[in-house]
């Protein structure tokens, strides 16, 4: 019988521990909170009563109907697919999860049926000592016994009418309260197209259980077998797409996991920062507690920022989890409890939700991290006339940028560089926003080194313009090659030999070069006393990752973004030892 059937072995893997059933299993109607009736089965695998459904309002949208309809239902099994054509898509939202239901033609009742909920509802019927179900043949009366050869729940007056009929008179009649102990008493399912026959076959070129007046009419010319020899083939293609599904179920859980520390992290860094803002605002009293109140509403807008982007991503990954598991304990409950007939009855819909399913991309990692700083030594400009020092800053992507800009060199100072003669470029530094700082006050330390001499470095001058930008002078002494090292904050820009490529003619000119930290800029400077050799000067870097400096190792260099690079040319002629500048930029 149908209702002792084993299920498939290897068919079902086990969800972590822990986690709750979804929709599978369960007898009520998650809107009626009743007893399922006449359930029917949604394309995201939540199961409704008929009638509920039929209450929701519909929408309506313009789509292009054709074979590869994304509802799938039982009604659609036996039409023709039709060419595509423009027409209005009437549609619903599942109660639920709120996804997009298109109905299909035949509307809400051509949903697929839910017969395992069904047969859920039997049971549960059933532990109530039969409460709530009604004879199969009359539906007025509750049921007393169940046939066993029909698969019929009947009343006292059906059964002895079963009884006395010639065809059913040795049909096994088993009262309710003896069928509590089993697992299924679904009763046998219909061919739609022929309602006095059993759905027993199969149609391997239709892909639809078929009867036996459909083998001899519609399917006359197709390969039909048996449900119970083309199960295992079909139950494996279920059960390969529920593989790859069921190990998203916990990688969201951890990425969920994630998020949720990351949130309390969040929480508890954002609170030690507004403490540490707090006590350094009591010396300054009303210029320091303006002050103070600009950052915490800094420091709350980037709270605000970060949670709702945490927020977000939780909400989209416990919706796609919800999804996921509602596919995984669907398919596995299918694959355990149905019958072959009702597998390959909502074959269709889990393949097609779970192939979905498997097909959605999200990033298991948190969209944002908690680091937040406050620097205590920084200076903020002036508050109602007083200096105030304190600056936040989230120190995800905290950068510097380097520009040597043509705005500070209306003099031609770096267009042409002469022996002995002073030249100057500008260091210009901006945020991870690439905004300008605005405001000056940095440690810059510039040290120029010959090549060939490293214990002679020439004399630098840096001087602080108090708007971000910082003009730095040297005076070359003897041609050859040189080194500029540039620190800021203590900290150095990174190295990058770049070579001299004639990619742009001589004398180009320069609008501008920017650098991004954590990193250090290398000068190379060359010239020669011939005439006729033409060496070079080059400006580079790339733009994360830390060098090797003071014989202490750092982080290797990361992927390089797109970065500018600045070639001076340093050209010796009797008459005019002048530099000259050249600019390209690399990707």
């Amino acid at each position: 019988m149908a209702e002792n059937r084993k299920p498939l072995l290897g068919f079902v893997g086990k969800l972590p521990s822990g986690t709750t059933l979804g929709n599978s299993g369960k007898t009520h109607c998650p809107l009626c909170m009743g007893l399922f009736k006449a359930p029917r089965l949604l394309p995201c695998l939540h199961t409704v009563c008929t009638t509920c459904l039929e209450q929701l309002e519909p929408f309506s949208v313009v789509d292009i109907r054709g074979g590869d309809s994304d509802t799938s239902s039982e009604g659609s099994l036996f039409q023709e697919l039709k060419p595509r054509t423009l027409q209005p898509q009437i549609g619903i939202l599942c109660p639920v999860c709120d996804a997009q239901v298109d109905l299909p033609m035949g509307g809400v009742k051509a949903l697929t049926i839910d017969h395992l909920a069904m047969n859920d509802v039997m049971l549960e019927s059933l532990r109530g000592e039969g409460q709530g179900l009604v004879c199969d043949l009359c539906s007025d009366r509750e049921v007393e016994k169940r046939c066993q050869t029909c698969k019929a729940n009947l009343c006292h007056f059906c059964c002895q009418a079963h009884r006395r009929q010639k065809k059913t008179t040795y049909h096994t009649m088993v009262d309710l309260k003896d069928l509590k102990g089993c697992s299924r008493i679904g009763k046998p399912i219909l061919c739609p197209a022929h309602p006095a026959e059993e759905l027993r076959l199969f149609c391997e070129l239709c892909d639809r259980p078929v009867c036996r007046d459909c083998v001899v009419g519609e399917h006359r010319e197709h390969p039909c077998d048996f449900t119970s020899n083309v199960i295992h083939k079909h139950g494996d293609s279920v059960r390969e797409l529920l593989k790859g599904t069921q190990p998203h179920v916990q990688a969201l859980e951890e990425a969920l996991a994630q998020i949720k520390g990351t949130n309390s992290a969040l929480q508890a860094r954002v609170e030690a920062v507004a403490n540490d803002v707090r006590s350094f605002s009591e010396g300054y009293i009303k210029a320091i507690e303006e002050h103070r109140d600009k950052l915490l509403q800094q420091l709350e807008d980037i709270r605000v920022q970060k949670e709702n982007s945490l927020q977000l991503q939780k909400a989209q990954l416990e919706q796609l989890l919800e999804d996921m598991r509602t596919g995984v304990e669907f398919t596995e409950h299918l694959l355990t409890s149905g019958s072959d007939l009702e597998i390959l009855i909502t074959k269709g819909v889990v393949v097609e939700r779970l192939t979905k399913l498997n097909k959605v991309e999200y990033s298991a990692h948190p969209g944002v991290t908690e680091k937040i700083a406050f620097s205590p030594k920084e200076k903020a400009g002036l508050c109602r006339g007083y200096e105030v020092y304190g600056a936040i800053s989230t120190k995800e992507s905290l950068q510097l940028a380097f520009e040597v800009g043509s705005e500070c060199l209306s003099s031609a100072d770096l267009y042409r560089a002469r022996e002995k003669q002073t030249a100057s470029f500008t260091l210009l530094c901006k945020d991870a926003a690439g905004e300008n700082m605005g405001k000056g006050g940095d440690n810059i330390q510039v040290a120029v080194v010959p090549k060939d001499k490293k214990d002679s470095p020439v004399k630098t001058m840096v001087h602080d313009n108090k708007d971000g930008t910082y003009c730095v002078s040297y005076t070359p002494k003897d041609p050859g090659v040189y080194t500029v090292w540039v620190c800021v904050k203590e900290r150095h820009v990174q190295k990058m030999l770049v070579n001299s490529l004639d990619l742009f003619r001589l004398l180009a000119v320069m609008l501008g070069l920017y650098f991004i930290i954590f990193p250090v800029v290398h000068v190379m400077l060359s010239t020669s006393l011939s005439t006729h050799k033409i060496p070079f000067f080059a400006l580079g870097l790339n733009t994360e990752g830390l060098a090797i400096h003071r014989d202490r190792e750092e982080k290797a260099p990361l992927t390089p973004r797109r970065v500018s690079l600045l070639h001076v040319l340093l050209q010796r002629r009797p008459e005019d030892c002048s530099l000259r500048v050249r600019r390209h930029h690399a990707r």
